[in-house]
């Protein structure tokens, strides 16, 4: 585990800690040309038609629908083509720079301490991308346009990347130990030793987060998960600083690069929390049960907030689940007045405005479960809890520019669809947006899901110009009657069963305006179907894909 001394060098005086550290920086010079090639991959997809490669799932249709075990556990999604070419050039290039240039026809010794310092380094220089990815506040997020789902889908692998450098890392020393005491010996030696016994520690978390990550337990566990997870990374970088300080190797100075991300994320996260929901009366929150295992839960927030269609916030529920949070998509943002005092003036009303934020929340297991029983167990359905909002992210993507927007929603995924549909029919009436067709298609298992949104889709329903503009079609595919089967007129219509996706899309863009935007939020069946449908017709039309995904 420790580098080698200043005597081992070459006779060219080239030495191996010396090509340690130039395949390092190598490697972060790599992550900051991939960076702006994704920057230049962005402005060139904006400019051309040919986007199959960013609409392929890695085989024929399967991308965001689980492996599904049971209810509670799956397995994980696939990653789409360009993520998994991502994926595998990175990682081919950490394994090309693990074994390059080692010695190991000409002495296995040396070419175990190589391999050792070599696996060690870069194993540090990745914690660097590794936590740059897992940060809610991630600034390359809005700067590069890709969605915290796809960082997180990063973040998992490069963790993977990282564990697998820590094992070859450990394994090589203990290889080269016991070439000359034999296994038993070598391995007791890490615990007569602070710097060995340090390293072991580091490299025992890795090997935990590696299994204790998996998509399998964090589904079924998840609560735990989030808590043992952050206790197994402090474990790992504690252990890995006392192991590279005491020793006072360079390695060290991408190790303290670390600690300052992962600090300033947290941070930011705190002052967002603090910001929103405390003073000036603090936040109120009002949980409905709804039909369906659902809830309606509507936050008013202490400071107003500046809402944007497709934007997210996590709920801190201290009653419910202590110190959890879970992200949900804002479906509804209102101003509401605080009419405690009489206002005298004009800024005073606008001084006692508040942001109402309102979520759609379907019972699951964990918190939404607790918080849906709670909630229905009082005689009015109704629960007044405390709730922390920390947020907003997302809202990167707008709609505004696409002539035809088609919005697919499924289930609870109508929360994302709600905020762009009142976005586009209030912007046609003011002439802001360059929309003139909007097309939301909803796919519900029972007409009493309706209630979930009901009072929002009123509103949106009453707005200027909406029939002009707004089509609403509604598929039920669990009916329990063809009574239950009503269109309340030609602009919002219900059906039974489930749509044929790839028939509906063909049929609007025969009569398409301007650009099509297609939108998806719902189950992963629903998003690949919707996904496979935009690649058979992105040569009939100009036509665009965004989905909507939150993996965990």
């Amino acid at each position: 585990m420790a580098g080698d001394l200043p005597g081992e060098g070459q006779a060219t005086g080239w030495t191996p800690d010396m090509e340690n550290h130039s395949l390092a920086n190598y490697l972060l010079y790599i992550t900051a040309v991939g960076s702006a090639l994704v920057i230049i991959w962005r402005l060139t997809m904006a400019i051309t038609t040919y986007r199959h490669i960013l609409y392929a799932p890695l085989f024929r249709k399967r991308h965001n629908r689980e492996f599904q075990i049971s209810s509670a556990i799956n397995v994980g999604t696939l990653p789409s083509r360009l993520q998994f070419l991502l994926l595998l050039g990175y990682f081919a290039t950490n394994v090309a720079f693990t074994v390059v240039h080692i010695p190991f026809a000409e002495s296995a010794s040396d070419g175990l301490k190589q391999v050792r310092n070599r696996s060690g380094t870069l194993a540090t220089v990745n914690m660097i991308p590794l936590f740059i990815l897992a940060g809610r506040n991630n600034p390359l997020i809005p700067l590069l346009g890709i969605s915290f789902d796809t960082m997180n889908l990063l973040h998992r692998w490069v963790g993977r990347i990282v564990a697998l450098e820590a094992v070859v890392h450990t394994l090589a020393f203990y290889a080269n130990s016991a070439l000359k005491q034999g296994w038993g010996p070598a391995f007791l030696a890490t615990f007569s030793s602070q710097f060995l016994l340090y390293g072991f520690i580091a490299t025992a978390a890795f090997v935990v987060i590696l299994f204790q990550a998996a998509s399998i337990s964090r589904h079924a566990f998840y609560e735990v998960f989030k808590i043992v997870h952050i206790l197994l990374a402090v474990a790992a970088v504690v252990g890995l600083w006392y192991h590279l300080n005491i020793k006072g190797v360079d390695q060290l100075k991408w190790l303290v690069a670390v600690i300052p991300l992962w600090l300033g994320d947290r941070l930011a996260r705190f002052a967002r929390i603090i910001y929103h929901n405390i003073g000036k009366g603090g936040t109120k929150t009002l949980v409905e049960a709804l039909p369906g295992n659902a809830v309606r839960v509507t936050v008013t927030m202490a400071r107003p907030w500046n809402f944007r269609p497709g934007q997210h916030a996590y709920l801190y529920m201290p009653t419910i689940s202590f110190w959890q949070s879970h992200p949900f998509s804002l479906a509804w943002s209102g101003e509401d007045e605080n009419v405690d005092k009489l206002a005298m003036n004009r800024q005073d009303i606008l001084a006692m405005r508040k942001t109402s934020m309102s979520f759609v929340i379907r019972a699951r297991t964990g918190m939404t479960s607790t918080l849906y029983h709670r909630a229905a167990a009082n005689p009015d359905g109704r629960l007044v809890t405390r709730c922390l909002v920390e947020g907003p992210y997302g809202g990167e993507h707008t709609m505004d520019s696409y002539g035809t927007v088609m919005l697919f929603a499924g289930g609870v995924g109508i929360t994302h669809a709600v905020p762009h549909v009142r976005h586009l029919v209030a912007g046609f009436a003011n002439g802001t947006v360059a929309t003139r067709k909007v097309i939301l298609v909803w796919i519900i298992q029972s007409p009493e899901h309706l209630e979930w949104i009901r009072p929002w889709m009123t509103q949106i329903l009453a707005m200027d110009r909406r029939r002009e503009i707004l089509r609403i079609m509604l598929f039920v595919s669990r009916p329990r009657s063809t009574k239950e089967i009503h269109s309340p007129s030609s602009t919002v219509q219900m059906f039974p069963g489930r749509p044929n996706i790839d028939t509906l899309m063909g049929m609007e863009m025969e009569q398409q305006v301007g650009m099509m935007g297609v939108s998806v939020c719902g189950p992963g069946a629903l998003s690949d179907e919707v996904r496979l449908a935009v690649r058979r017709k992105q040569y009939e039309g100009a036509i665009d894909f965004i989905e909507e995904a939150f993996s965990w």
